[in-house]
């Protein structure tokens, strides 16, 4: 391949690389822990949109338990997004030999 069309390619690349992060900020990833007591919203950019606690987690007796909820809905959120980002940059990049990009 020659240099001209590489720079094509690389700059054909860029372009859906930024339409992909435009559409990743726009989805919405949700994940719940505890049964679906704590729940977190987040893009597929990873930015959190909203954490809802249920009612029945909430107890002063228990808060090490509710920071666990929310620490595990939070992890599996981001978890899901960066997989989500991994795929939809993956089915650019792998054209051009180059690794997948994460947020």
């Amino acid at each position: 391949m020659n240099i001209a069309k590489m720079m094509q390619a690389a700059s054909a690349a860029q372009k859906k690389i930024a339409k992909i992060q435009e559409e990743l900020a726009q989805r919405k990833i949700e994940s719940t822990s505890g049964g679906g007591r704590v729940t977190v919203t987040i893009t597929g950019t990873g930015e959190i949109l909203s954490l809802k606690i249920a009612p029945e987690v909430v107890s002063a007796d228990d808060v090490e338990m509710l920071e666990d909820l929310i620490l595990s809905a939070v992890r599996q959120a981001m978890a899901d997004a960066k997989k989500l980002s991994e795929s939809e940059m993956g089915k650019i990049t792998a054209g051009l030999g180059m690794p997948g990009l994460p947020f």
